[in-house]
């Protein structure tokens, strides 16, 4: 059952990976009145080619605001990458929304997120989740945990030195695809309602030993998990290659697991998107390949 099938529902950042799939999952799911906001509207030739009413948007342009939310019932707001500037890019944002009439405002958020100067990601976060909560409208907070997908790049560098160095300790993280995060999105769009909080997770959460042990046994090489203290893992990230504020946020991520914030399961995807979530183990092995190459 969609309860929302017919209202307007409208998806920032629609340019993005998640956002291009949410709207591709939506019009599958048969929404009749598709809004795609972005700075890059050629980048939706096709999208609009399919019905979607593709509208200029940018978070740094206050002015595009008002005609990018005028008519929509439901705003999914896809957190932005300006990590020292979302905060308030995302305030005015729900602020636009709020007096454009907006009825539900649904954000992407991130498992536990908390306050924090030093940690802009779960600090960016909180505060944008905070000034919903205080405003005019019903909103739902899909707190998605860390993607899976971003776990073939670091399987890639184990699988060649053999070993997957972490600061995480026996933490653990309910790692969850992109595509998953897309269809509790689209899902979330067309059924919540009143304010509600989705811990959005995989099946299972793992700890870097058994990560380890998966990417082991699906690529057929030896890799084990080595924990280090986080500076020295901050270290071995600038040392190959990574920008320093990336490798201190990458880092935090691990520290983070260490202390149980990221490794909270529920049923989050099964219940707005309809269906289980894929695991660690079976994304890999869809992805073998990729780890070998």
């Amino acid at each position: 059952m969609t309860k929302f099938l017919n209202a307007t529902l409208a998806v920032t950042g629609a340019s993005g990976n998640l956002g291009r799939r949410t709207v591709e999952l939506l019009l599958e799911a048969g929404a009749t009145h598709i809004v795609a906001l972005t700075r890059t509207p050629g980048k939706l030739a096709d999208l609009a080619g399919r019905g979607v009413d593709v509208r200029a948007m940018s978070f740094d342009e206050p002015g595009t605001l008002p005609a990018a939310f005028a008519g929509v019932d439901r705003l999914l707001i896809i957190s932005t990458d300006a990590l020292e500037t979302r905060t308030a890019q995302q305030a005015g944002a729900i602020a636009a929304a709020e007096k454009a009439g907006v009825n539900h405002i649904l954000y992407t958020s991130v498992t536990s997120p908390y306050p924090d100067p030093t940690s802009p990601v779960p600090d960016s976060h909180f505060w944008t989740e905070t000034r919903l909560a205080s405003g005019s409208t019903n909103w739902t907070f899909l707190r998605n945990n860390q993607y899976t997908d971003y776990l073939i790049p670091a399987a890639q560098h184990a699988i060649a030195g053999g070993t997957l160095f972490h600061a995480a300790g026996s933490g653990r993280r309910a790692y969850v695809t992109r595509e998953d995060c897309a269809a509790a999105a689209a899902g979330a769009l067309l059924n919540a309602e009143g304010k509600r909080i989705y811990d959005v997770s995989g099946p299972q959460s793992v700890s870097m030993d058994e990560l380890a042990g998966l990417i082991a046994d699906i690529s057929g090489k030896a890799v084990r998990a080595q924990n280090i203290p986080a500076a020295d893992l901050v270290s071995g990230y600038v040392g190959g290659g990574v920008p320093e504020t990336m490798a201190r946020l990458l880092t935090r991520f691990d520290t983070d697991a260490a202390q149980g914030y990221i490794g909270i399961t529920t049923n989050a995807v099964a219940d707005l998107a309809g269906r289980a979530p894929q695991s660690v183990a079976a994304y890999l092995a869809a992805n073998r390949g990729a780890l070998l190459g």
